[in-house]
């Protein structure tokens, strides 16, 4: 499973994370206004179809501010 992260912020953004199922990715924005990073989980195998996997975006700006958006991916065939 792989996508992109997309964060944008007028203070700047100190940093992201992807986090899907118990594995996380973690990258340092660099105080950017707008951030882009592109992620890449491998899912266990053996996950039946229909399955639901929990996934989390969270970005943190300079000021400490955390925002964090919870979804899920589906298992597919």
């Amino acid at each position: 499973m792989s996508g992109t992260l997309r964060a944008t912020d007028a203070d700047g953004i100190d940093s992201v994370w992807v986090t899907v199922d118990s594995q996380l990715h973690a990258q340092d924005a660099g105080f950017s206004q707008t951030f882009n990073t592109s992620y890449r989980f491998i899912v266990s195998p053996g996950q039946a179809p229909g399955t639901h996997i929990p996934m989390s975006l969270r970005a943190r700006d300079v000021a400490a501010f955390v925002t964090q958006r919870d979804t899920y991916v589906v298992v597919v065939p």
